[in-house]
Formats: structure tokens, C-alpha cells, sequence
């Protein structure tokens, strides 16, 4: 099964491993620095220019972290996982 996180980008939902609040979960410092780290090896994603609302964590075959950064808030992201696993 697939999840669209905005413009034309899907993630395959096997590979996911969890979306966060990009504004609550940034206030940790913790936080702020695991999407630097991600930022400075290049795995982070900009689904849209629009402000961001949410971020994902992926991993892919080879357990590569990818981090998309969508416009899409984390509620309308869960409703279209869980609809799609019904």
C-alpha cells in the first residue's frame, strides 16, 4: 500500500516508520538535531515549498533513513493510512 504525502510523492507504508508534528516535536532539541544530522547527509525530502506540517520517517530495503517534510498535517496522513488499511 502506498501513502501520498503531496505532490505526486507516495511512500510505500511497509517502509514507514512513523509521521510527527513537525511543529510539537521540533520544540525538543533532540529533535532539532536528528533532521540537522538528517539535512547534513542528504536525507531529507521537501515534498512542497509550502509551510510544513509534518514530517516522515521512512527506511528503505537497504535500512537507509529517508525524512520527507510535508505540507499535509499529521491527522489528514493517519485518516489516509488507516482508510487505506480498511
Amino acid at each position: 500500500m502506498f501513502l501520498h504525502l503531496g505532490n505526486d510523492v507516495l511512500i510505500n507504508t511497509k517502509n514507514l516508520i512513523g509521521i510527527f508534528d513537525i511543529e510539537k516535536s521540533s520544540i525538543s532539541k533532540y529533535t532539532k538535531e536528528y533532521l540537522s544530522n538528517a539535512e547534513k547527509l542528504k536525507r531529507i525530502v521537501n515534498v512542497s515549498f509550502d509551510l510544513p506540517k509534518s514530517f516522515i520517517v521512512c527506511l528503505d530495503e537497504n535500512f537507509n533513513e529517508t525524512v520527507y517534510i510535508s505540507p499535509i498535517s499529521t491527522a489528514t496522513l493517519k485518516k489516509r493510512f488507516i482508510k487505506k488499511k480498511i
